[in-house]
């Protein structure tokens, strides 16, 4: 491994943590690219003066994230970055391409349904009248990262199952001369299901993060409804604060 990485033993933060924040930032901006194989403990050890204990140490933190995978007969190999999107109104797609992580589309249900009440009241239609249905799996580097449901209005745009699998919804709906404008949005979390866990690679029980959003349109009708579950080991949400004055 041609990587650079350095410690300083003058500095109060840990030599683990050092080393683990390296690692961290070389997946992050791609210099270790999903497969790349570090070198084993001893050797990184010898190249950085460190001992054993506090090399499996910051190795053992990025495994316990799911950046590292340890594989017998193989060694420690990258598996990916997880993917820290920021709260704006943007698809995940385009932020998946945005991060070099390759994004792939399974649509698994496309079709018109009656509004739930729920439904209903986000998209200011009757309930139990016809929405789109949507259903899709988004991938980034061939491995499940979320499942995305969404409801749109019928009459909308032409929801075509190749073309969603080609590229983002709001690619197509800026396609289709739609402006979005702004959008109402809800995260959580809980834990999933045996179901949901196997669509996504994760054991049940497994932290899920979950999010709701409606997006308007620059008339203020609400052009789509949104519900989201996604791989905690793989993505966050970011956040910018501000002061008030």
């Amino acid at each position: 491994m041609s990587l650079q990485l350095c410690v300083d033993r003058s500095s109060p933060v840990p030599l683990y943590f050092q080393l683990s924040q390296q690692l961290e930032a070389a997946i992050e901006h791609g210099t270790l690219t999903p497969g790349s194989l570090l070198g084993n403990e001893i050797e990184l050890a010898g190249r950085l003066g460190l001992s054993r204990p506090t090399v499996r140490q910051a190795i053992q933190s990025l495994v316990d994230k799911g950046l590292l995978v340890r594989r017998r007969g193989v060694g420690t190999q990258v598996v990916h970055s997880q993917v820290k999107r920021p709260l704006e109104l943007s698809s995940l797609y385009d932020d998946l391409e945005a991060a070099g992580q390759r994004p792939a589309t399974r649509v698994l249900v496309n079709t018109v349904v009656p509004a739930s009440a729920e439904v209903a009241a986000a998209l200011g239609v009757a309930e139990g009248s016809d929405v789109h249905r949507v259903e899709r799996l988004r991938l980034a580097h061939g491995e499940p990262m979320a499942y995305l449901c969404n409801y749109l209005p019928p009459e909308l745009l032409e929801l075509d199952s190749g073309q969603m699998e080609a590229t983002g919804l709001y690619r197509l709906m800026r396609a289709a001369g739609i402006t979005l404008h702004s959008a109402r949005q809800s995260v959580g979390a809980r834990a999933a299901t045996a179901e949901e866990g196997e669509r996504l690679g994760e054991p049940e029980g497994a932290p899920l993060l979950t999010m709701q959003r409606t997006t308007f349109d620059d008339t203020g009708r609400a052009v789509e409804f949104g519900s989201h579950m996604y791989r905690a080991s793989r993505y966050s949400f970011e956040f910018q604060l501000l002061v008030r004055p």
